[in-house]
């Protein structure tokens, strides 16, 4: 569903991707994962078509999407839920999702999504006529996922989803995560808590510097020592 090739980066004189590759395949739980400054929230907004690369290519089944812009990647079937949630705080509930469906006009199919995400978020559909700046963390980071959900992609990018909550929270995203995998969306995950963020996932890679050092099933990356020792804390 999603190739990445030879991918690289520059900020100004950095070079924050050094020619990375890899690939997800549909239906996948795809996480990546790697120490702060390592590419990780690079990786995604290149994807999306928030930054331009350097040189390399992102195939969207089978489309180039390299230098296509972000809002027309999102037409596309690619959903992005950015680093700290970036929902829109002086709109409601209902207007954020609203917005996450801007580029769709079936108005029945809009229904059946609202209702979608009401079912996954049942808590957004509480508070759906609240400003979504006066939510929870946790509340944001379900309004950022559903507001992605609306768009009806075939993949969502995620990067961070549990930073910053409370354990309950990231019990309970990690749980969405893995439903709206069941109900077949492909999800490309980046994530701090390797630990999981490899439980949910059925392959890895791990990230380094801008460069990919380990790749493989999730479990077994979860048994490697080495993983062990410096994402896992053990």
């Amino acid at each position: 569903m999603l190739e990445v090739k030879d991918l690289k980066v520059n900020y100004g004189v950095i070079q924050a991707l050094k020619g990375i590759s890899f690939e997800v395949n549909e239906g996948e739980v795809i996480a990546l994962i790697g120490a702060n400054g390592a590419g990780k929230t690079t990786t995604l907004q290149t994807i999306s078509g928030m930054l331009t690369p350097t040189t390399g290519s992102v195939m969207l089944n089978g489309v180039d999407i390299t230098r296509i812009p972000g809002h027309k990647i999102v037409s596309m079937g690619l959903a992005h839920v950015p680093e700290g949630r970036r929902v829109f705080p002086g709109l409601t509930v209902l207007e954020n999702l609203k917005m996450g469906a801007y580029t769709r006009s079936n108005k029945k199919e809009i229904a059946d999504s609202y209702e979608m995400v009401y079912e996954s978020f049942p808590r957004l559909k509480e508070r759906q006529n609240q400003l979504a700046g006066t939510l929870s963390g946790g509340e944001q980071q379900m309004l950022a996922m559903g507001r992605a959900l609306m768009s009806k992609p075939s993949i969502v990018l995620m990067d961070e989803p549990s930073m910053g909550l409370s354990p309950i929270y990231v019990d309970e995203i990690f749980k969405i995560i893995q439903s709206i995998s069941d109900a077949g969306t492909t999800v490309l995950l980046v994530e701090q808590n390797a630990k999981k963020a490899l439980a949910i996932a059925d392959r890895a890679y791990v990230l380094e510097t801008g460069n990919i050092v380990l790749s493989g099933d999730a479990k077994d990356l979860m048994n490697d020592d080495s993983i062990k020792k410096a994402y896992l804390g053990e």
